[in-house]
């Protein structure tokens, strides 16, 4: 298990009066961010400018089937950042460690960093960052030239405050048992995505939006609500530990079906919200669809074949109790009509199947949040 590091861990042997005051404005600036994006671009600049690296990048870390996955969430590169809302690849799903072997020995005996050192002279060091014995970031920084020891000591002790804040976030802001974003993180991360979706003034009535709506290519934001079919029965026939196992590997199924940039929230019982960034409704369809065949074909330990139904609509300008009241209803018919699909809100409007303005008793669980059982 690494060794415990704090703020205070780095030191450098009579640093010059411009170092001195550069490290304090870093360390003001990363110390003052609320949110996981801000940390990692005030964290990378901060090692790009004070140990003068190539190119330093954090990726999120995540395991499936045994194996571990990395992908890209910040990166600043001659002094340029690229945050990965800027990434549009919607296969992109993470590149398996086991590329790096290094990294790989790395996380498995769950050492602090590794380093590569190529022919040429560069110098590229991983950092899994470790909290509570886990890891889900990876801080990777890249020189032309090795890195000395004096440099080594500042992004230690950058990322040590790195470590500790982003342990702050992760407390107040995900899911103890799936890692994955809660819902008290899900009314900020959806107001962020409200303002930049497509603004449509006046929409047409609901029995005439399939006709009328925007063509297939069009890039809209997109939200899903999904639930896991008859996981009572999970619990009642195999017990809660394999109910939560059940829960974890779908957290993980969730994070390798869908890119960095888009959101993946547990709202609490077998129930999660997807935010599903900039692509066309086709393209909607077919990644949801890809997640809800990812769950249909994996072998749970134990428990066996296990499916998710899933209902989405698109992210307008409406209100977030309307939106997700549409996802929510379309889940509804998705559960009461056979399970294991994925139904469109819109659509199920435009063929009459169901009504604008109908509530269910699985959407208080949303807007109340009282823990009302959902549809079996």
């Amino acid at each position: 298990m690494p060794a415990k590091a704090c703020p205070n861990d780095f030191a450098i042997a009579a640093p010059s009066r411009l170092t001195m005051d550069n490290l304090l404005t870093h360390l003001v600036e990363i110390t003052g961010h609320r949110d996981h994006t801000l940390l990692d671009i005030s964290t990378l600049s901060a090692l790009h400018e004070l140990v003068g690296a190539r190119e330093v990048r954090t990726l999120e870390l995540f395991r499936l089937n045994d194996e571990w996955f990395l992908r890209q969430r910040v990166s600043t590169r001659l002094g340029k950042v690229t945050a990965l809302e800027e990434d549009t690849d919607t296969e992109h799903a993470g590149e398996p460690v086991a590329r790096i072997p290094g990294l790989q020995a790395c996380i498995e005996e769950r050492r602090s960093h590794c380093d590569r050192i190529s022919a040429d002279g560069s110098h590229t060091l991983w950092f899994p960052i470790w909290i509570n014995d886990k890891t889900n970031t990876c801080v990777e920084v890249s020189s032309d030239t090795r890195f000395s020891t004096e440099s080594m000591k500042v992004i230690e002790g950058i990322l040590s405050v790195y470590r500790n804040y982003q342990s702050l976030l992760d407390y107040s802001e995900r899911d103890s048992l799936t890692g994955l974003l809660n819902r008290k993180t899900f009314d900020e991360k959806f107001a962020r995505m409200l303002a930049t979706a497509p603004q449509i003034d006046n929409p047409p009535p609901p029995q005439d939006r399939e006709d009328r709506r925007q063509p297939a290519e069009t890039r809209e934001q997109w939200l899903a609500v999904i639930d896991i079919d008859h996981f009572k029965k999970v619990n009642d026939r195999f017990g809660h530990l394999y109910g939560d196992e059940v829960l974890i590997l779908v957290a993980n199924l969730l994070r390798s079906s869908f890119r960095a940039q888009d959101r993946v929230f547990r709202f609490g019982g077998e129930e999660f919200v997807v935010l599903l960034r900039t692509c066309s409704l086709d393209d909607a369809r077919r990644i949801f669809e890809r997640f809800r065949g990812n769950i249909e074909q994996h072998e749970f330990p134990q428990v066996g074949r296990v499916t998710v139904s899933i209902g989405f609509a698109g992210i307008t300008n409406e209100t977030p109790v309307v939106i997700l009241g549409h996802a929510d209803q379309a889940l509804y018919y998705a559960k009461a009509n056979g399970r294991n699909q994925v139904c469109h809100y819109d659509e199920l409007l435009a063929k009459g199947l169901l009504q604008s303005g109908e509530s269910h008793e699985s959407a208080e669980f949303f807007f109340d949040l009282v823990p009302v059982p959902p549809a079996e």
